[in-house]
């Protein structure tokens, strides 16, 4: 039996929290170990922005706890002991559905550290399952590689993706487009996926849709744009611009496209290659949205994207959070954190 023939499904993320997990960074795992201080006062600064609004659950390693008890300090942030190999909680994490009577459950994925890319990831495959057993939750077992960055859904049936990420062959190159989709609509009770082409530039995960655009409500869609012909960004936007243009959701709705302009472009200090900044890698909670900003030359854009987001969610508190604290590492608050949906009261 899959979720879907059970009535479970994935909701929106914008729906209430029980409660956020984040996994602690491990310096063996990093991109830059010596920046490693640096990392972990980019999360503790994400952990207490997430905790103003709801509580937190934070997978440390057991080495990691007596420390890490000591620095948080806070009545809504608590730990859970999981061992883990790296720290990006969104893509090996379990991904949370509701049944119909509002219990919670969770699928667990395949996760295979983007494509091979950062072994070992053993541990990491097993976070899901010890989250969910840990929560006496109901798991369903998908066999797909996947990550909870790859994808966004509306809670009303439609899934947001890109073709570079799932159908990259170091992912599932067994299955086809088709039987990918089959999958994802038995697993998170959906009924349409909408295929983005290409992610941002230079995004190592290859090409995460929670880089490059996101649903703010049923029918309306928030998607980073750049303006310069000159940025390799150009293309991939206007590209995927078009195709949202003329796509439906599952109800069949055109969509309302709400573009957000990209920070100025910027590379690592040391490699030279693109950081991937990214405004939509935003983090709902509860009654508020944590947005990465970047400041330097990006504090017109920063500016620009918490008024965007202002507007859009008037009923929610922008608390903003230092972008650059870990985005050396690869990623941003989004990719960092788990939602679990309150199910029904």
């Amino acid at each position: 039996m899959y979720p879907n023939t059970l009535n479970y499904k994935m909701p929106a993320e914008w729906v209430k929290h029980t409660r956020t997990f984040i996994s602690w960074p491990v310096q063996a795992s990093m991109c830059h170990p010596e920046d490693f201080d640096a990392v972990c006062s980019g999360y503790a600064e994400i952990i207490l922005a997430i905790a103003e609004f709801e509580p937190v659950t934070v997978v440390v390693n057991p080495t990691d706890l007596e420390r890490l008890s000591r620095l948080f300090q806070n009545e809504r942030i608590e730990f859970l002991v999981i061992e883990h190999n790296d720290a990006w909680l969104r893509d090996n994490g379990p991904t949370f559905l509701v049944h119909d009577s509002g219990e919670v459950a969770g699928v667990n994925w395949l996760f295979n550290a983007w494509g091979g890319k950062y072994a070992p990831w053993d541990l990491d495959d097993r976070v899901a399952p010890q989250i969910l057993n840990h929560f006496g939750l109901k798991q369903f077992d998908a066999p797909l590689v996947m990550e909870g960055g790859s994808l966004h859904v509306d809670g009303e049936g439609t899934l947001l993706t890109t073709e570079e990420c799932l159908l990259n062959p170091n992912r599932n190159p067994e299955l086809t487009k088709e039987q990918i989709e089959a999958e994802l609509k038995k697993y998170l009770n959906i009924q349409r996926v909408v295929w983005l082409k290409n992610g941002l530039d230079g995004d190592e995960t290859d090409g995460h849709v929670d880089n490059i655009a996101c649903f703010a409500a049923p029918g309306k869609i928030l998607m980073q744009v750049c303006d310069d012909p000159e940025d390799e960004n150009y293309a991939i936007t206007r590209a995927n611009l078009k195709i949202l243009q003329k796509e439906t959701d599952a109800l069949g709705r055109k969509f309302e496209i709400i573009p957000i302009q990209q920070a100025p472009k910027l590379c690592d200090r040391e490699t030279d290659t693109r950081l991937t900044l990214s405004y939509l890698n935003f983090y709902f909670v509860n009654d508020g949205i944590i947005l990465p900003i970047f400041g330097g030359d990006a504090k017109d854009t920063d500016r620009s994207a918490a008024q965007v987001l202002g507007e859009v969610f008037p009923e929610r508190r922008i608390r903003t959070v230092n972008g650059m604290g870990i985005i050396r590492e690869g990623g941003n608050v989004h990719c960092t954190t788990q939602q679990m949906p309150a199910g029904r009261d």
